[in-house]
């Protein structure tokens, strides 16, 4: 219910109304206006395929509509499809010898001092972007999912400089939520997880120290999922990661190395070896999470996570590699988790379903509207969360 709200309401709807500013503001150049309004379309489709990928059909054609009380829902793999005409739209229209929103109201990139060099990152974003948005598609559709790395792959993120970085203030109200959540709400009922502890300490991973802070023994123990914990025995979040200001990632480059790597083991016409590509990623992690390249060099050398010879084939090796840098990233590492199937993660014995590969519909789309709501729920195989998405294969 939360989630669907945000996104419609909160995001989508201020991105159509930012858009319909640009096209009524008359002191813009013409240049500015295409760069602004292609960039405040580039965040709808972004997040438009988190919805498709979180519930699979959505209302799309008449969401935005006020004047439709009842939207109906349009298929995910249409959707999609028009997704990338838009994205491609975007990417064509952005012009790098022109501005695009001030320092101030990029709330992105505003940390470049450069107007150019502001559009050039959402240039990057966007190829990114895309990058993401085919591989998703890759099992479903080879074809597309190929043609569309290989055009935007040069385009793309090439170090950890163009991460798209949701910058948040140290003073109230523009904080981090987690630190709203965990720190100024002095919560004590959020603590690690054995899954990923006991991973990380199985891995002699340096990331372990980065990601959480150990319990009041001083000892890295994680929680047991789906079971009552005692706050004080159990690791928690690292002060990083509460920080007022710590910064929410929305697509970075550890994510689009990872993409190159399995790009390439899928015969793409990528420049690069999946290895490289692989250990640029797990590099990359490290070092934003506060690590070292010596450390880097020593976890990669490790021969249960040197690509040569860490378990598995490439799904698996790629998988369980980028489920651990995508901490902190719960959407990303779900998506990632049913598109790979690695790592094999084992339900809590107090788990109300099977593995969950989709939202159910909020109960105001049940009530609210019910004929739209049950065509859809019945299109996509049932308003279950383990009914697999159209791009969901294996």
């Amino acid at each position: 219910q939360v989630w669907w709200g945000r996104f419609y309401r909160d995001i989508l709807v201020d991105l159509k109304e930012a858009k319909r500013l640009i096209a009524a503001d008359i002191t813009l150049a013409e240049a500015t206006r295409k760069n602004q309004t292609a960039i405040a379309d580039i965040m709808q489709v972004y997040t438009y395929t988190i919805l498709i990928n979180t519930f699979g059909d959505i209302p799309y054609t008449e969401a935005l509509d006020y004047t439709i009380l009842n939207p109906k829902y349009d298929d995910s793999k249409t959707v999609s499809d028009d997704l990338f005409s838009r994205l491609n739209a975007d990417i064509a229209a952005l012009n790098v010898a022109g501005s695009g929103f001030d320092a101030k109201s990029d709330l992105v990139y505003g940390n470049i001092a450069s107007e150019t060099a502001r559009v050039n990152a959402w240039v990057k974003f966007a190829n990114a972007l895309k990058i993401r948005m085919a591989m998703v598609i890759v099992d479903a559709d080879a074809a597309k999912s190929k043609t569309a790395v290989e055009e935007a792959d040069q385009k793309a993120f090439t170090s950890a400089t163009d991460n798209a970085l949701f910058l948040y203030s140290k003073t109230t109200p523009n904080t981090n939520p987690i630190w709203v959540d965990l720190i100024q709400s002095n919560r004590q009922d959020f603590i690690a997880g054995s899954t990923l502890v006991n991973k990380l300490k199985s891995l002699n991973d340096p990331r372990l120290s980065l990601f959480f802070k150990p319990n009041d023994a001083g000892v890295y123990e994680g929680g047991t999922l789906g079971s009552n914990n005692t706050f004080s025995n159990y690791a928690k979040v690292s002060d990083r990661v509460t920080a007022p200001d710590f910064p929410a990632i929305l697509l970075d480059y550890v994510e689009t190395e990872f993409y190159r790597a399995e790009a390439v083991e899928r015969g793409f016409a990528i420049t690069g070896s999946a290895a490289a590509h692989y250990n640029n990623a797990i590099r990359a992690s490290i070092l934003y999470w506060g690590g070292t390249n010596a450390m880097a060099d020593d976890y990669l050398l490790k021969p249960e996570v040197a690509y040569a010879t860490a378990t598995g084939n490439y799904k698996e090796k790629i998988g369980t590699q980028k489920w651990i840098a995508l901490n902190n990233r719960g959407y990303e590492a779900w998506l990632e988790v049913r598109r790979l199937d690695y790592p094999k993660l084992v339900a809590p014995a107090t788990a109300k379903s099977g593995f969950p590969n989709r939202f159910a519909y909020p109960s105001n789309e049940q009530t609210l509207n019910k004929a739209n709501y049950t065509d859809a729920a019945a299109k996509v195989g049932g308003d279950k969360v383990e009914t697999k998405l159209f791009w969901d294969k294996n």
